[in-house]
Formats: C-alpha cells, structure tokens, sequence
C-alpha cells in the first residue's frame, strides 16, 4: 500500500475545484486528477452546488471544423499552444488558462463561448492522438483546427472565406 501525500492530495483537490469552476464534466476530472470518483462527486456537488451533468463526453472531430465552432476552437488551440511553449504549465493547466483566456477575449468581443473547457480539452486530445491538426490559412496565414488528413494546400480559413449562410444567420457564437 503507497502512502499518498498530503500536498499532492491537496495539490489534486485544487486542481479539481479550478476544473469545475470552469464547468468541467465529471469525466474530464477523473481523468485529470488522482481522486476517487466518490470524491469527486461530493467535490462537485459542494462547488457546484449541483449533481454532475449525465451523459457521453462529446466524441466527434467533425464539431471542431464546421464554421463557427473552428474559429472559436482555433481561438482556445492557439492560446493554448502559445501557453505551452512559452510558460512552465503542465498540460491540464495550460488548458485552464487557456481556457479562461479564450473566455474572456470572446466575452470581449461580446460573443458568448461556444467551446466549454471540456470541448476544449477533447480538442487537446484529439490532437495529442494524430485526428486532428492544425492548418495554415493560405490567405491570412492563421493556424486552424482541421482533420489531420486534411488537403492542406489551398486551405482558406472560415474567417477569410465565410460560408453563404454566415450573413443571413447573425447566431450566437459569430466573432466579427
């Protein structure tokens, strides 16, 4: 039997309390911290105030390129990537701060988040795991979330090239 550390618990805790006050689901946070699911769910209900939301974590690549979702997750990845490179955070932190810094430049604009931080960690991993990449815009030169297998050549970007319904439908979530 291994001694678990008291920091190291605490440590865990904190991170998990960080993860739900950003609207983590409760399968992001087992995966992400050492704590035992009864924890987690107590952890939770007293954070949140709430029972965890039921139900899969979403699964598909092809949310992160339709139009409006790709400009926000290339928003969130971008930040993220910098992050990495440029700070001493461990993974699921550059994900946080990430994340939070993707919030409030969208709520700057005075657009609500598409992505939640869960979305966004799945887009972690799909990139970890080789389905997704990111894509050189041949017109402005910004990097997109794209398929990895994605024809790469002549790409053009939502931003620079909208689709034709994107004047007719000023939805929630349109960064102009």
């Amino acid at each position: 039997m291994t001694a678990r550390s008291v920091l190291e618990d605490t440590r865990q805790v904190q991170r998990a309390v960080e993860l739900i006050r950003l609207g983590a689901r409760l399968q992001m946070l087992q995966a992400e911290t050492a704590l035992p699911y009864e924890r987690l769910l107590r952890l939770y209900k007293e954070v949140a105030g709430r029972s965890p939301s039921k139900g899969q974590l979403p699964f598909s690549t092809d949310w992160f390129t339709s139009w409006q979702p790709n400009i926000h997750a290339s928003l969130f990845f971008n930040i993220y990537s910098y992050l990495l490179k440029s700070s001493p955070l461990d993974d699921v932190e550059a994900i946080a701060k990430g994340y939070q810094l993707y919030a409030a430049e969208v709520s700057a604009l005075g657009v609500e988040p598409l992505l939640s931080i869960t979305r966004a960690w799945r887009l972690v991993r799909f990139v970890d795991s080789g389905m997704l990449a990111t894509i050189r815009c041949t017109r402005c030169g910004g990097h997109f979330v794209g398929h990895a297998y994605e024809l790469e050549r002549d790409y053009v970007c939502g931003l620079c090239e909208p689709p034709a319904r994107a004047g007719r439908a000023r939805r929630a979530g349109a960064i102009h």
